[in-house]
C-alpha cells in the first residue's frame, strides 16, 4: 500500500500554492496537520507568507478544546501568528460579511467523521453560502472519510427537520468526504460558489481509518478513537435521551448507560434480545463507567460498551436504534431528552439527530428490526 497523501499535503508537496492569488482565509482546527503533525496554519504561513491572512474554527474551537455542545467559543486574536481567529461556532453559524471582508480564497481543512450529524459539514455549506454571496473561493483540503467510502447506513434526513445537526438530506452514515459533501451540496442543496476540492492521493474508498497509514488525532473533544467514529452514527442518537452516551469518560461515544442499570444481568438478557437482529462484527460487554462531567457527572453509571470485532460488517445505526428500543423498554430512567439542542427548543434532540420524527415513533410503538425496515 502507497502512503497515503492529504488534501493539505498534497498542496504543499505539489507546489501549486503559487496558483492562490489574493487574500488567503484558513477553516481548520487541531487536527489539521500533516503526516509530521505540521498544523495547518503554519504549512499556511511558509505557503503563502502575509498573504495568509484569517483563520476561522469550527464548533470546538480552533484549537478543539471546547467539550460540549451549545458552548461557543469567541473570535480573538491568536498571539502565535498574529491572526484574527473567527469563530463560525458563536453567535453566529455562518462567516459575517466583515469576516470575510478582503478575502479571495479562503480553504477548509476539516477532520470529518463521516456522520450527518457532525457540524463540520453544517459549518462547510453555511460558508460556502456566504463565500458564493461574496464571490470568494472555496477550496476543501480533502482527508479521509474515517469510516470509509462505501458503506451507508440509516435513513435520509427529512427536509422539515433540517437543523444545524442536519443541513443535508442524505443517510445518517453518508461514505463521503468532506470534499465530496462541498460537491453534493452544489448538485442537491442549491449551493453556488466557486469551489474547488484538492484532492488525496493515494485513498481508496475502502479504506477505514485503519488503512490509511495516518495518526489519530481527535476531530473533537469526544471522538478521542477511530473505535468511536465508527461507533458515533448509532451512539450519538443517545445524545437525544437521558441516558448516557460516555461523555465524561474517556471511551466517549463507544459505550451508553445510566445509573439504575446492572450491567452483567442487562447485557445478558440485551444479548438473547439481539438474536432477533442480523447484526454482527461487534460484542457487547458488560461496563460500570464514572463521568466526570455532563449526564450522570460523578454517579456511578452501568451499561454497555461496544467492541467492535469486524469493523466491515458492523452496522452502527442499525446496532444505535436497537440499543434505543432495548433501552426504552427496560431502563425506568430512560426518556427523551426535552432539554434545547443546537439552537432548536421547539423540536425533540431525538427527532433532530435521526432526521425524522419516525424512528422516535418506531422506539415508542414497535422497536423491533422488521418495524424499523419499514
Amino acid at each position: 500500500m502507497g502512503i497515503l497523501q492529504t488534501g493539505l499535503e498534497n498542496l504543499i508537496e505539489s507546489g501549486s500554492a503559487a496558483q492562490f492569488k489574493g487574500q488567503i482565509g484558513l477553516l481548520c482546527h487541531s487536527a489539521s496537520t500533516t503526516r509530521n503533525f505540521e498544523l495547518a496554519a503554519i504549512s499556511f504561513k511558509k505557503l503563502f507568507g502575509n498573504r495568509f491572512c484569517k483563520l476561522f474554527g469550527p464548533q470546538h474551537g480552533f484549537v478543539c478544546d471546547v467539550q460540549d455542545n451549545m458552548i461557543e467559543t469567541k473570535s480573538v486574536h491568536h498571539p502565535y501568528f498574529d491572526l484574527p481567529v473567527y469563530s463560525l461556532y458563536s453567535e453566529t453559524r455562518v462567516p459575517s460579511d466583515e469576516m470575510l471582508e478582503g478575502l479571495d480564497t479562503l480553504f477548509v481543512d476539516l477532520q470529518d467523521v463521516g456522520t450527518r450529524i457532525y457540524t463540520y459539514i453544517s459549518t462547510l455549506k453555511l460558508l460556502m453560502e456566504a463565500c458564493g454571496k461574496k464571490g470568494i473561493k472555496v477550496v476543501v483540503l480533502d482527508r479521509p472519510n474515517p469510516v470509509g467510502g462505501l458503506e451507508v447506513e440509516g435513513n435520509i434526513l427529512k427536509p422539515e427537520f433540517k437543523s444545524f445537526v442536519g443541513q443535508f438530506e442524505i443517510p445518517m452514515r453518508h461514505g463521503m468526504t468532506m470534499g465530496e459533501v462541498g460537491l453534493y451540496a452544489l448538485a442537491h442543496e442549491g449551493v453556488t460558489c466557486e469551489y474547488q476540492v484538492f484532492p488525496m492521493k493515494g485513498w481508496s474508498r475502502s479504506m477505514l481509518w485503519s488503512d490509511t497509514g495516518l495518526s489519530w488525532i481527535n476531530p473533537s473533544p469526544n471522538l478521542p478513537t477511530p473505535e468511536g467514529c465508527l461507533c458515533f452514527p448509532g451512539t450519538v442518537i443517545f445524545e437525544g435521551t437521558t441516558a448516557s452516551e460516555g461523555r465524561g469518560t474517556t471511551r466517549s461515544l463507544e459505550l451508553v448507560g445510566a445509573p439504575d442499570i446492572e450491567p452483567f444481568s442487562f447485557v445478558e438478557q440485551l444479548n438473547s434480545e439481539l438474536k432477533h437482529w442480523p447484526l454482527q462484527g461487534f460484542i457487547l460487554r458488560p461496563l460500570t463507567f464514572h463521568p466526570t462531567f455532563q449526564k450522570f457527572a460523578n454517579q456511578t453509571c452501568g451499561g454497555v460498551h461496544i467492541q467492535i470485532t469486524d469493523p466491515q460488517v458492523f452496522k452502527p445505526w442499525a446496532l444505535g436504534q436497537f440499543l434505543c428500543a432495548y433501552f426504552k423498554k427496560n431502563v425506568a430512567s430512560f426518556d427523551w431528552n426535552t432539554a434545547p439542542y443546537e439552537y432548536e427548543n421547539d423540536r425533540l434532540s431525538f427527532d433532530l439527530l435521526n432526521g425524522d420524527d419516525q424512528v422516535r415513533k418506531w422506539v415508542e410503538k414497535d422497536g423491533s428490526y422488521n418495524g424499523l425496515k419499514k
